[in-house]
């Protein structure tokens, strides 16, 4: 790699040794994480020393490592490096758009990962049963799922290194959250045939029960009688007549298991609801907790989701527009977005273009 026979530029958040030691010259030491292969063997796989070293090289180095002086070597560390297609020339579904029915996932896109990969399989694989079955295209929006971040950084910003997924390139990351990926995704997915009904019919009941368990939150009051020495336990004020159990929560000290042992008109609720199922009360928690600052996000989301709605047709003459700056102009001739919203995330596109599309589309 620095002798320059290896071209390719290494992937950023897995680099090699040498990648390390050439780019943190001035720190002294680095963690190697030692990974049993399996449950059955005497294999390790030594985290931290990937290498593309010649092997008696590789062999030397570890052999210093404290502890390794007499590792063996089943295989040697070993680079890769592979070819990838601009992922601009992708529509959402993972298609190409010079090929039709050729769909594209995984490095050949231009990304680093094994879940990156998976997630792509997912919807190409998706996307290429719907369009042999008559289906309707699946494509998942960026305020549904970090996929749909993922698919339309690709298809929009391109990349120029391999391409990881991290939540910090999501703009709405309070709607996606860990714990309703359920509710985001099984529905869709239900429709798909991809899971039973039963599972379906669980999850629905879950978020049923959580909005039950809210509704109770907000409309029932406690006295100072029943949680004042709850709120001296966890130091924080005492109440001096009636709150809402919705207000309580709201306190950064208190969570709803306290609520819940402590209540008595809350325990009985949900020992008549016939379920205290933790996952639902952590949910009806958060719903509560951070009700504002997800409503706002989801405004947002629900504002800017009309312009993913206003299909660009795909021979569409841009430079026929004058009225668009002439990096509009080239960036949207060569990237061609299905839909104004991608158009409007793509890299020198400014929203003043957006605005004289918006206009020449009569929206």
């Amino acid at each position: 790699m620095f002798s320059g026979r290896i071209q390719g530029r290494g992937p950023r958040y897995c680099p090699s040794i040498e990648d390390k030691i050439d780019r943190f010259a001035d720190k002294n030491n680095h963690q190697l994480f030692i990974e049993p292969e399996g449950w059955n063997t005497v294999e390790y796989y030594v985290n931290g020393f990937s290498s593309s070293l010649p092997e008696e090289i590789q062999f030397e180095a570890l052999h210093k490592v404290a502890g390794f002086e007499k590792a063996k070597f089943f295989r040697p560390g070993y680079a890769i490096e592979y070819d990838f297609f601009h992922p601009f020339q992708l529509n959402s579904t993972l298609e190409t758009k010079i090929v039709e029915n050729l769909f594209f996932a995984g490095q050949i896109n231009g990304t680093t990962g094994y879940e990156e990969a998976a997630a792509q399989g997912l919807i190409a694989g998706i996307n290429a049963h719907q369009k042999i079955h008559g289906g309707k295209e699946f494509v998942l929006t960026r305020s549904q799922a970090y996929i749909g971040v993922l698919i339309d950084d690709l298809i929009t910003k391109g990349t120029d290194e391999p391409y990881r997924m991290f939540t910090s390139r999501a703009e709405y990351r309070l709607l996606l959250r860990q714990d309703n990926a359920d509710y985001r995704l099984t529905p869709i997915a239900f429709e798909l045939g991809l899971v039973s009904e039963e599972r379906f019919e669980k999850v629905k009941e879950k978020y049923e029960n959580t909005e039950k368990i809210i509704g109770f939150l907000k409309k029932e009051s406690v006295s100072p009688e029943e949680i004042n020495h709850i709120l001296t336990k966890k130091e924080t004020q005492i109440i001096s007549q009636k709150m809402k159990i919705s207000q309580l929560l709201l306190r950064p000290q208190i969570n709803i298991f306290d609520l819940s042992d402590s209540i008595p008109g809350f325990y009985d609720f949900l020992s008549a609801l016939n379920n205290k199922d933790s996952e639902q009360l952590e949910e009806a928690e958060i719903q509560v907790k951070y009700e504002g600052y997800i409503q706002k996000e989801s405004e947002i989301a629900e504002k800017l989701l009309k312009y993913e709605h206003i299909i660009l047709h795909p021979d569409f003459d841009y430079n026929s527009l004058k009225s668009l700056s002439s990096e509009a102009r080239e960036k949207l001739s060569k990237i061609r977005p299905h839909t104004l919203g991608q158009a409007s995330r793509i890299s020198g596109v400014s929203p003043s273009d957006i605005s004289v599309l918006i206009v020449y589309l009569g929206h």
